[in-house]
């Protein structure tokens, strides 16, 4: 028998697995670097997602919090990070598309940073601490136009997309709301529950379970629709202002300096962390639905919401110091 033929069948069949295999870095160590605090909804879903890419992939996963800035901290240190691929950064919306519209930043997200895959895409929930005595979106909107810069709310940063929802909500219901930056959601929370601050539009993964504790009231959805985990708790946009929308989103990016085999490899393994029913189930149970896709579509979602978030800020006349 001539074993010629079967073993060049063979050699060209496993030619592609081989090429996978070596289209991550050889140490199989991975940071993920988010940019804000530990305990915040995007530290929870990073460790949700490496977890089950340490269990896919062999490798192993370190979660590096390195907040401030709005996250902007953590940006830069990806932009210019190795470029073996070894370092990916759960990017948030605030630097990868409002924060260029705000600030001179020290590196460039369309130019430095590389598109990997959505990760996880949800509104946040507005909400007061209990002894502010509002138990309504309309009476926090009353309350906001009696006392024109008398009600605060928390940010996870200035030019972040807690933000940027205070700043659109101030624009279309014409009030005049005080915006205090944190360095997360985590110290964001610990001084609205300190009754420090009186309003935050926060994840519902940071604030579930004070609002389910009664510490912390939920007034509206910044989304297009309502959510399941609280369904009696109205959309901005159907409480009277049609067409308000402000959600919140989570991505991985990398250097661009990281070749394209790497950046494609690393889309293909996140992708099917981002599908795996475990995942899908518990990222859901704390409010963070995940929606993997293309490279290419990434790209164009941060395009969209950049020239969005843009013309809100030229029309607000936003100027962060």
């Amino acid at each position: 028998m001539n074993r010629r033929p079967l073993l060049a069948t063979l050699a060209i069949a496993l030619m592609p697995l081989c090429g996978q295999a070596q289209d991550l870095p050889a140490k199989k160590n991975l940071t993920i670097v988010v940019g804000f605090a530990a305990g915040g909804a995007a530290d929870t879903a990073a460790r949700i997602i490496g977890k089950k890419l340490a269990d896919n992939t062999g490798f192993t996963v370190v979660i590096d919090n390195k907040a401030g800035a709005g996250g902007n901290i953590a940006h830069q240190f990806a932009a210019t990070g190795p470029a073996d691929g070894s370092v990916l950064l759960f990017g948030s919306v605030g630097p990868l598309a409002i924060a260029p519209h705000l600030m001179k930043l020290p590196y460039d997200p369309v130019k430095d940073l590389a598109p990997v895959t959505m990760g996880v895409n949800f509104p946040n929930v507005l909400v007061v601490h209990s002894g502010l005595k509002i138990r309504t979106f309309a009476e926090f909107i009353d309350f906001a136009r009696k006392n024109p810069g008398k009600l605060d709310y928390a940010s996870t940063g200035a030019g972040s997309a807690s933000h940027l929802a205070g700043e659109l909500m101030d624009d279309m219901a014409k009030i005049d709301t005080v915006h205090i930056p944190y360095k997360g959601g985590a110290p964001a929370l610990q001084d609205l529950l300190g009754g420090r601050v009186a309003a935050y539009y926060s994840t519902l993964s940071t604030a579930q379970q004070h609002i389910d504790a009664g510490k912390l009231i939920p007034l509206a959805v910044t989304g297009a629709k309502r959510i399941p985990q609280l369904p009696n708790v109205p959309t901005i946009a159907e409480s009277g202002f049609p067409g308000y929308l402000a959600t919140n989103w989570y991505a991985f990016v990398a250097s661009s300096k990281v070749p394209k085999p790497i950046l494609d490899r690393w889309n293909t393994e996140l992708v099917k962390v981002l599908k795996s029913p475990d995942v899908v189930a518990e990222l859901n149970q704390h409010g963070m639905p995940p929606a993997p896709g293309t490279r290419e579509e990434l790209a164009q979602e941060i395009a969209r919401e950049s020239a969005m978030w843009g013309r809100v800020i030229r029309d607000r006349k936003i100027k962060i110091d």
